[in-house]
């Protein structure tokens, strides 16, 4: 019972140093942070205030740098993109002419112009004609609208894009490369002091020309594909035949087989169409070569025989006389 006892109070009276170590601790960390110098005082309160300042641009710094908190002083400038848009659309009209010009109308209205047309006349039914427009890109949308429920019925419609950002910022890069190039050459030129050196330049300048001609060639055609985007608009009649597109041919065995099998169908059509144009005239051939068979071989019975002349003696036979 008294060991129980004394274990008692030696805890409480360890209980009891370990209270007064850490109140002593906490009175002695207080005293020096009050006895401190000045100075000391004024740079951990500089300090506080560059915590602070920097807890506070923190979320800006964030909101710049993204989700991953990282701060970039490069400059993202976003780049248009240039894509080129084609299309075509196929409307059945009750008169091809009258649709003609209210197309052209539709399409001039929208800023564009008219580059190719074709046109088949047969009858007010089996008309056709096939045009070719160039639209600005921001009114392509509305006019392929007008144009398939202003005109008629529409059969079909494909469109496709086609971005060329890439290759038209290529196209620059290069030109501007050829340029400065030939600049260089034209310089050096000016300095070539013998005529094989003048020559050599000189070749060297006409091939650098061609291919800055060239490349001035692409940047026109990609900057007019571009600014205009290309429409083909094919008008049929009431009764004009659609012609449907022709699907691409599978490639390796399926498209062998593919092959094969349409070369024997053409083949045997072609067989066929032979023996439909021989059958009738051999029809009509085949009793007169009959009748022809039948009299000659009857003219060839009627005919007497002709006797075979007597046989002379053969040499070695005996002399009948003398027999």
């Amino acid at each position: 019972m008294r060991r129980i006892r004394y274990g008692i109070a030696l805890s409480a009276a360890c209980v009891a140093l370990a209270l007064a170590g850490c109140g002593g601790s906490t009175l002695t960390s207080t005293s020096e942070a009050a006895g401190a110098p000045a100075p000391a005082r004024a740079d951990a309160a500089r300090d506080e205030a560059a915590t602070a300042e920097v807890q506070a641009k923190q979320p800006q710094a964030q909101k710049q740098g993204g989700q991953d908190g990282i701060v970039s002083n490069v400059k993202v400038t976003q780049q248009e993109r240039q894509v080129i848009y084609t299309g075509s659309m196929t409307v059945r009209v009750k008169k091809v002419a009258a649709a003609v010009e209210q197309a052209k109308q539709i399409v001039t209205a929208a800023g564009g112009y008219l580059s190719k047309e074709e046109s088949r006349s047969a009858s007010d039914s089996r008309d056709s004609a096939t045009l070719e427009f160039k639209i600005p890109p921001n009114g392509y949308g509305g006019v392929l609208g007008r144009l398939g429920k202003d005109l008629g019925t529409q059969i079909s419609m494909n469109q496709a894009t086609q971005d060329v950002t890439l290759k038209i910022a290529d196209v620059n890069s290069r030109l501007k490369s050829a340029e400065q190039a030939l600049e260089s050459l034209r310089s050096l030129l000016k300095r070539a002091d013998t005529i094989g050196h003048v020559l050599e330049v000189e070749r060297e300048i006409s091939a650098r020309e061609a291919d800055l001609e060239s490349l001035q060639a692409q940047q026109k055609e990609l900057a007019a594909q571009v600014s205009m985007a290309t429409l083909t608009l094919r008008l049929l009649g009431p009764v004009a035949v659609a012609e449907e597109p022709e699907e691409e041919e599978p490639a390796g065995f399926l498209g062998g087989l593919k092959s094969g099998w349409s070369g024997l169908v053409s083949f045997t059509k072609v067989v066929l169409t032979v023996l439909g144009a021989v059958l009738p005239w051999t029809i009509v051939a085949l009793p007169l070569v009959a009748l022809l068979v039948y009299l000659v071989r009857r003219d060839r019975a009627r005919r007497p025989g002709i006797p075979a002349p007597p046989s002379g003696p053969r040499p070695g036979d005996p002399d009948p006389e003398a027999a």
